[in-house]
């Protein structure tokens, strides 16, 4: 693969990979809430003891939940992309230092 071609998909790689960063920082910041708003609601629906409040905990569990699975497949994203990175920049290396 030409050099300008190993170079392209780099800049793309590492501005797709900041870009997840980003993402990573929101969400996770955004998980911190949802799980503290969670166990809010899960403690205010064990003093309620009412059919509403604990189908509210159940709610506010799942949301906190989803939030944390996402925050995984961004992860995993993350992982995939620097690994990505990583190979990209070996390869030019290697074009480099084979001249």
């Amino acid at each position: 693969m030409s050099q300008s071609i190993l170079q392209r998909r780099l800049v793309d790689v590492s501005e797709r990979l900041k870009r997840m960063r980003a993402e990573l920082a929101v969400t996770d910041e955004q998980l911190v809430f949802l799980e503290e708003q969670a166990e809010d609601v899960r403690l205010r629906a064990l003093v309620a003891e009412t059919p509403l409040a604990d189908v509210e905990a159940r709610d506010a569990r799942r949301h906190a939940d989803a939030q944390a699975q996402h925050r995984d497949a961004l992860r995993a994203t993350v992982r995939e992309l620097e690994a990505e990175q990583d190979s990209l920049l070996d390869r030019i290396s290697a074009e480099l230092s084979a001249r």
